[in-house]
């Protein structure tokens, strides 16, 4: 699903260039659980807005389902994120004025789905995460756990092939944040391809692979298959809650 071939980035900062990829050369199949581990500065946030088509490469190959994604121009990649990838981020990022509803439906309002079909598809995957119940309620309303919920149906309600997480139980508490990887587990199983940046080894020891960066480079004996984590062969293309 994801080849990822010989990426660098090159930030320019004060006058010098900091390297913040070095050569990182990995892939991803469909319906993988990974999770990218590293200590700050080790280049994990900049490879996941790679992945998720927010940046650009300075250098090197990235190909998402065959398509690399350096020959698109940006309405291109804003077509792609939309359709193929959902983001879930440490501070949730939800809309504070509109519910949780209102913020479920707007990936689907902003790819031109129609109304009663974006009330559908939110009413499914609020009920999906357990949160039918609150979908009238603004985000100030709701638990930290509850807003992550949203923050997840928000990112699978379009059906991505592909989820991305950037520390997504960083600001939740013990019970919240298994709760949250329990249904990441649930939507892998579905067939979703997960990809999640975790400083926590009790995220990581979810997954089937971890990837430990360091210094910008994925070095190949930092690439760790955890036993008996074989993938899948029974997964769709495109996963759903």
């Amino acid at each position: 699903m994801i080849k990822i071939e010989e990426v660098r980035k090159v930030y320019q900062l004060g006058g010098s260039n900091v390297e913040a990829l070095r050569g990182v050369s990995f892939r991803v199949d469909a319906g993988e659980f990974v999770t990218i581990q590293g200590p700050s500065g080790s280049g994990k946030s900049t490879l996941l807005n790679i992945l998720g088509c927010l940046d650009r490469p300075t250098s090197g190959r990235y190909i998402l389902e065959g398509t690399e994604a350096g020959d698109l121009d940006d309405d291109a990649l804003a077509f792609l994120r939309n359709q193929k990838i959902g983001f879930v981020f440490q501070t949730f990022n939800l809309l504070p004025r509109l519910t949780a509803l209102k913020n479920v439906e707007l990936p689907l309002l902003y790819g031109g789905v129609p109304r009663q079909e974006r009330r559908k598809r939110a009413l499914a995957v609020l009920g999906a995460v357990g949160l039918l119940p609150r979908g009238a309620h603004r985000p100030r309303e709701l638990s930290g756990g509850e807003q992550q919920r949203v923050a997840i149906a928000r990112a699978m309600v379009n059906r991505p092939a592909m989820l991305l997480a950037d520390e997504p139980t960083g600001n939740l508490d013990s019970q919240a944040a298994e709760e949250i990887l329990d249904l990441f587990d649930t939507l892998n199983r579905s067939g979703t391809t997960v990809i999640v940046v975790t400083h926590n080894p009790k995220v990581a020891e979810r997954a089937r692979r971890i990837l430990c960066l360091q210094d910008g480079l994925l070095p190949k004996d930092e690439i760790v298959q955890r036993p008996g984590a074989e993938a899948k062969a029974d997964i769709r293309p495109h996963g759903a809650i």
